[in-house]
């Protein structure tokens, strides 16, 4: 009996946890990181302000697991996508097409996570993440110079460093909540987001061909991950 009791205590602890984490998610999708305050979370998850201090010490520690979570799914789509049997010149624009739509479904979290200014720590989760995404990128900007789509004479670390600080750099005007060019998810204007994700896979593809190499662009909604 006494072990049975601990499943349901670690169970229910688990989903409180797991509550806390979508509420400050959603919270920070609504406002920003000022939006995710540990009285806010609290209500929206239902539970305690105190008990909220038990899954994690302190708002930042709270605000980098949500980075840690939401940053993480994206690594692991762009591996995904780095690992398809594609040429790579077609996988790079996917790549960062994919990366740029799933960023405009959801405007405000995306800007929090890449672009609002933060506290130290979670800066530096950002960092550690945006290492991540570039790993995934050195990798099919490796595959591309093996098979000639990309230039051999690129550090394949700079050059991956290169695309991935420009598409998210060309991403912040779109994020920004000041922007009324498209609504806070983008789904109001799919044409308009699609083209933007186009144009900067474009631009981030040229950087690496070589100047016979293929940059006609690649219909990504074909191949867009969930």
């Amino acid at each position: 009996m006494a072990y049975r009791k601990t499943e349901r205590i670690e169970a229910r602890l688990a989903d409180n946890r797991q509550r806390i984490l979508d509420a400050a998610r959603r919270l920070v999708s609504e406002g920003g990181w000022a939006e995710a305050q540990i009285g806010h979370v609290a209500s929206a998850a239902g539970v305690a302000t105190g008990s909220v201090y038990r899954y994690f010490p302190s708002k930042v520690d709270l605000f980098v697991e949500v980075l840690s979570v939401v940053s993480q799914r994206e690594v692991d789509v762009l591996k995904a996508i780095a690992e398809s049997d594609d040429a790579p010149w077609q996988t790079l624009h996917v790549a960062v097409s994919t990366f740029v739509e799933r960023a405009m479904r959801n405007r405000r979290l995306a800007y929090a996570l890449i672009a609002e200014p933060c506290e130290r720590e979670l800066d530096e989760a950002r960092l550690v993440y945006r290492h991540a995404i570039s790993k995934q990128i050195m990798r099919i900007v490796k595959d591309g110079q093996a098979q000639g789509d990309f230039r051999a004479d690129l550090d394949p670390s700079i050059a991956a460093t290169v695309i991935v600080g420009g598409f998210m750099e060309s991403l912040i005007g779109p994020l920004s909540p000041l922007n009324a060019d498209f609504d806070r998810s983008g789904k109001r204007t799919p044409d308009a987001v699609h083209a933007l994700a186009s144009q900067i896979a474009d631009v981030c593809c040229a950087a690496v061909a070589t100047q016979n190499g293929k940059l006609a662009s690649f219909d990504a909604t074909r191949r867009r991950q969930k």
